[in-house]
């Protein structure tokens, strides 16, 4: 492996990990990244996976010492959003290119319109909704969701951005700090199925996730010291960028190619 090679992933995943930590998205370029590599689709995204998981371990920890976690409600949704990974995860193991590709423009289409479709909802917490017990209803939300982080993982921050702020009450910045705790958890099973059916580079997966931990907790700090405002900010920056790479309108494999 060349020095370049080196540099580009850590570099990649510094972005990816501070894009994942504030919103989603940011996968699309690790993704890129690893089948430029000559990864086959589905070992890039299983390498992936070992960054998502040493992201979001850093990020929670980041967010814990900030004391982001104040009951145990996180916990109870990450339950069915973890049995959703993992069945996600063992559909994903064969998946292509093309799916991929699908499932992202999909999600794009859904996260845009929540965005702008009155965006002050996004930033404030709803007392009425989040004093509640948790409903039936939002257990199957987080099971789907998670079955969607499980299979691809590109996106998934954005449905659960929305279904925290939207479906349980939460304000932007701590639902972002739940949404890393949550996706943490259901990433280390959907990790092992990936580590048990050989569906991983090791070394392209831990250089990537050397520049994720530094992304991830940059993105962490930033997160609560700018508010909700700078989180949006993000979002829809990484929202108009995973749409561009998408449509084909700006072709950033070809870039990350360019710069290889």
């Amino acid at each position: 492996m060349s020095w370049i090679v080196v540099v580009v992933l850590v570099v990649a995943g510094i972005i990816v990990g501070f894009i994942n930590t504030l919103s989603g998205g940011g996968s699309i370029i690790s993704l890129s990244l690893l089948i430029i590599l000559g990864l086959p689709a589905n070992i890039a995204n299983g390498t992936n996976r070992i960054s998502i998981f040493f992201q979001t371990f850093s990020s929670v920890g980041s967010f814990t010492r900030q004391k982001m976690f104040d009951s145990w409600k996180p916990f109870i949704l990450a339950i069915p959003a973890t049995i959703g990974a993992v069945i996600g995860a063992s559909l994903a193991v064969d998946v292509d290119k093309n799916v991929i590709e699908i499932a992202m423009s999909i999600a794009m289409v859904v996260m845009v319109f929540f965005l702008f479709y009155k965006p002050d909802k996004w930033l404030k917490e709803k007392p009425d909704l989040l004093s509640k017990k948790t409903k039936w209803w939002q257990l199957i939300i987080f099971f789907l969701v998670g079955l969607y982080g499980g299979f691809i993982q590109v996106g998934v921050g954005y449905f659960m951005l929305m279904s925290l702020v939207l479906g349980v009450g939460y304000d932007l910045v701590k639902a972002n700090a739940i949404k890393n705790l949550i996706v943490f958890f259901y990433a280390i099973f959907a990790l092992l199925v990936f580590v048990i059916d050989g569906k991983i580079d090791y070394l392209y997966g831990l250089i990537l996730s050397a520049g994720s931990i530094i992304g991830a907790l940059l993105a962490s700090y930033f997160a609560v010291k700018k508010g909700a405002g700078f989180i949006r900010a993000v979002i829809v920056a990484s929202v108009i960028l995973t749409i561009l790479q998408v449509t084909g309108l700006v072709n950033f494999t070809e870039l990350l190619k360019k710069i290889i």
